[in-house]
């Protein structure tokens, strides 16, 4: 509102001022000139009657004295001659208003009667009998008992007055006018830098730092807009500054794995990154909440607790099948907790590896334990002299063997899946004619299953086909794999190995129709020490380590293919894997 401007109020000001001045100026003028006008009217009326004395004084003739008087008076006032206590002469007066005053009224008053017996001189303004106020001026006659009075109507000096009040006022009306418009003018130029500089600063808060204030003048003023265009320089400079530190954090913050929160004392969240914004919709799932901006009980407990001891605190929650850490630390504003930052980790990998882990030393310790039992017990049957005959001791001395060569070799597929699975394997792959290949494979087979009456076979459906891939570690792949089916199927069984060129592909298939994997078993078989129910364990002096499946999964997965399973109870199983072509025979 222009009202509320400085101009305004610059100009009301001005205004004020100018009045006041202007006022006090024109009372004391109008006071001079009051008293100016009633001096002069005196002093004038002194002067006629002065005059009037001194032609009474110097001429005889009466139509001269009275023509000359007529003369010299002014003719809105009258002079009256008193000689002998009586009226000799009286003037006319062209003031109609202006009443004749008797010889009674005079020497009824004290001062006036003085001048005729003296010299003195009387100056008054006093009202008459019929109440006009009169100017009223009296002197003594020269060389004769007489007196001469002059007076006239106050209004005359005041018509004068009014005249003189009316061109002061008018002056100072103009001057009010003109200092009006100086003053309009004068607001209106101090406050345009201020305006501009107001209009920089709207421009400031709506993020426009470039914005500069013109320098008009080189007063304060000025150094006021040059103040003004350093602190808009040095705003830009330093929110380019925290643009790009902020920028920075917030990149930071997107590409950490780890959830971060930052929240103020009232639990309002400040900053957050997506992993943290994920754990916290998992956990409002959880418990039901929907507002987006209610923060769980569990948090907000957590920071009050940090809040208070002003030290880092931590929290393990499990949301949605995960585990998750958070670790709470307060953030200082000077000398008190202003509130905390929030470190959220999904440590669910870890506390697998950790399982795995304790589940990886309790397998081994168990698959130790039952060889290791047998020797050390053959061997103390031996030492002991319990077996008496050689072909005794000869069966206690091939358990032994075969217990350590099963030992020997849990301890090098251990090995192998741990070279696998750290990558320090090299494939030595080579164009294979998977033809023979298999072939060769199925033939080392063919005695096993022979005996058992089990019928073992293979088809292909590109005798042609040359394949690149490593063929030793394929070969322990596809000797586990027949290996198993055979052991796990009965007598008169079939196991048929089949190889389907595709387009991007080759399928490998080993189906047989033993006794199948239990349905619940099927998710764990390529699991490192994992075993079946006991209708697929191995006979006494044959079992396995349980590492070979989870060896051929590593082995496939090295070539850049995959293994999978399907199965029936007591209907048979079928092991799948799939390797990629070569360019050259894609």
């Amino acid at each position: 509102m222009f009202w509320r401007s400085v101009v305004f109020k610059l100009w009301v000001t001005f205004l004020i001022v100018i009045f006041v001045v202007l006022a006090i100026i024109s009372f004391f003028l109008l006071e001079f000139f009051e008293s100016y006008h009633v001096n002069q009217a005196e002093e004038e009326l002194l002067d006629t009657a002065n005059k009037v004395s001194t032609i009474l004084s110097e001429y005889e003739d009466q139509e001269l004295i009275e023509n000359m008087i007529e003369t010299i008076k002014d003719p809105a006032s009258r002079i009256i001659i008193v000689e002998d206590q009586e009226y000799s002469w009286i003037s006319e007066s062209s003031d109609e208003t202006l009443p004749l005053i008797t010889s009674e009224w005079l020497f009824e008053n004290e001062e006036y009667r003085a001048v005729y017996f003296s010299d003195n001189v009387v100056k008054s303004e006093t009202t008459l009998h019929d109440g006009t106020k009169v100017l009223l001026i009296g002197t003594r006659l020269n060389d004769q008992v007489g007196a001469v009075y002059a007076y006239q109507s106050s209004t005359v000096v005041a018509a004068t007055t009014e005249q003189t009040t009316r061109i002061i006022l008018l002056a100072a009306a103009i001057a009010i006018v003109l200092m009006t418009i100086f003053a309009f003018f004068l607001s209106t130029r101090i406050t345009k830098p201020l305006i501009q500089m107001r209009e920089a600063a709207s421009e400031l808060t709506k993020g426009e730092f470039r914005t500069k204030v013109p320098i008009l003048t080189h007063d304060e003023i000025g150094e006021l807009a040059m103040a003004f265009n350093r602190m808009g320089r040095q705003l830009n400079y330093h929110i380019d500054a925290l643009s790009q530190e902020k920028e920075q954090l917030y990149s930071i913050l997107r590409s950490m794995a780890d959830g971060v929160i930052t929240l103020n004392r009232v639990a309002d969240i400040i900053v957050s990154n997506p992993p943290a914004e994920k754990f916290l919709k998992d956990w409002r799932y959880e418990l039901d909440i929907e507002d987006k901006e209610i923060l769980p009980n569990e948090v907000k407990d957590l920071m009050q607790e940090v809040i208070a001891i002003e030290s880092e605190s931590m929290r393990e929650v499990f949301i949605q099948g995960r585990n998750w850490v958070m670790i709470m630390s307060p953030l200082y504003d000077q000398t008190k907790v202003r509130g905390v930052v929030a470190v959220i980790r999904d440590m669910t990998e870890e506390r697998k590896m950790d399982k795995l882990r304790e589940d990886f030393i309790a397998n081994v310790s168990h698959e130790l334990r039952t060889p290791i039992s047998m020797l050390q017990g053959y061997s103390e049957a031996i030492v002991d002299d319990i077996a008496e005959s050689k072909e005794e001791k000869n069966e206690l001395a091939h358990i032994i063997r075969d217990e350590s060569l099963r030992m020997g070799r849990l301890v090098n597929e251990l090995l192998d899946l741990a070279r696998i699975k750290a990558g320090q394997i090299q494939l030595n792959q080579e164009h294979i004619e998977v033809d023979l290949y298999v072939d060769r494979i199925i033939r080392k087979f063919k005695g096993l299953a022979n005996e058992k009456h089990i019928s073992l076979r293979y088809t292909i459906t590109n005798k042609d086909l040359i394949l690149s891939f490593d063929p030793d570690r394929l070969e322990q792949v596809l000797t586990n794999l027949i290996d198993n089916a055979i052991s796990h199927t009965q007598e008169h069984g079939e196991i048929v190995v089949g190889i389907e060129e595709q387009k991007k592909k080759v399928l490998f298939t080993i189906m047989d129709n033993g006794s199948g994997i239990p349905q619940d078993d099927l998710p764990f078989v390529f699991e490192r020490f994992y075993k079946a129910d006991k209708s697929r364990q191995r006979k006494a002096g044959k079992k396995g380590t349980g590492l070979g499946l989870a060896i051929a999964k590593n082995i496939i997965e090295a070539h850049r293919g995959n293994i999978s399973v399907q199965s029936k109870h007591s209907e048979g199983t079928t092991f799948s894997f799939e390797l990629p072509k070569s360019k050259d025979n894609a």
